[in-house]
């Protein structure tokens, strides 16, 4: 004998179903009056299917960020690169680095004169440069991001 409360709660669930799948899928608005909603408040977000539309350039799997121009002594680390790479300063000069990435880094002088350690995102290294020279430098997890200071 079938139990009357599994066939309620059973007829219960493809009702709750029923009203989803109607509530989903069926809409009286139109596209333009989708737009005229989201045009009248700008605060609200707008519908799925207009995103579904949007050009999104750029890598998915990469953030996009957008950071201040660089002091003239800081170099910035964003997207797997030192900006500026080569930077020219006067003895007694200090430099800094700020990592931008989400990733970590290191800047580390290719004659060991200077290593700053794993820098989070964020976190800054600074070097104080007192006699002139040429200082090559890379991040030992990254090799290929490379840089170069120049003390006149």
């Amino acid at each position: 004998m079938v139990n009357t409360y599994k066939i309620l709660g059973l007829i219960g669930i493809v009702a709750v179903a029923g009203l989803l799948i109607t509530a989903c899928t069926s809409s009286n608005a139109t596209q333009s009056d989708r737009y005229a909603l989201v045009k009248a408040n700008p605060s609200s977000n707008p519908p799925v299917t207009e995103m579904a539309n949007m050009n999104m350039s750029g890598s998915s799997t990469a953030k996009s960020k957008t950071s201040a121009p660089a002091a003239p002594d800081q170099v910035m680390i964003e997207n797997f690169s030192f900006a500026p790479a080569t930077i020219t300063v006067k003895a007694g000069t200090k430099v800094t680095w700020v990592n931008h990435d989400d990733v970590p880094h290191t800047v580390d002088e290719n004659d060991k004169r200077f290593r700053s350690g794993t820098l989070d995102t964020d976190d800054q290294y600074s070097f104080t440069f007192t006699s002139p020279g040429t200082f090559n430098y890379f991040c030992a997890l990254h090799p290929k991001m490379t840089g170069q200071v120049i003390v006149k």
